[in-house]
């Protein structure tokens, strides 16, 4: 009886590595597998499209800093405008 407790511990402790070290395995594998497609190179004749602008082939256009904003451009709040007129004095 006393020989029966040692030996279910180190069997139980064995399950529990075995089946911490395959789903370890099987979580990374995946995870390596299906982070291959990332690597490869992207474009209009390609598989892999990494956006929206990508695969329909516009282009992201930016405002300058300058453009206007339309008729509540919030850069240029009276309460803005005072501010920057007291730390320009």
């Amino acid at each position: 009886m006393s020989g029966d407790i040692p030996a279910l511990v180190t069997g139980t402790l064995q399950g529990l590595i075995a089946t911490t070290v395959f789903l370890l395995a099987l979580f990374i594998g995946f995870a390596v597998l299906l982070g291959f497609p990332k690597l490869r190179k992207g474009g209009g004749g390609t598989l892999t499209v990494r956006s929206l602008e990508e695969r329909l082939g516009t282009t992201q256009e930016y405002l300058l800093p300058t453009a206007p904003r339309g008729p509540a451009d919030q850069l240029k709040t009276p309460e803005l405008q005072e501010v920057a007129a007291r730390k320009s004095r």
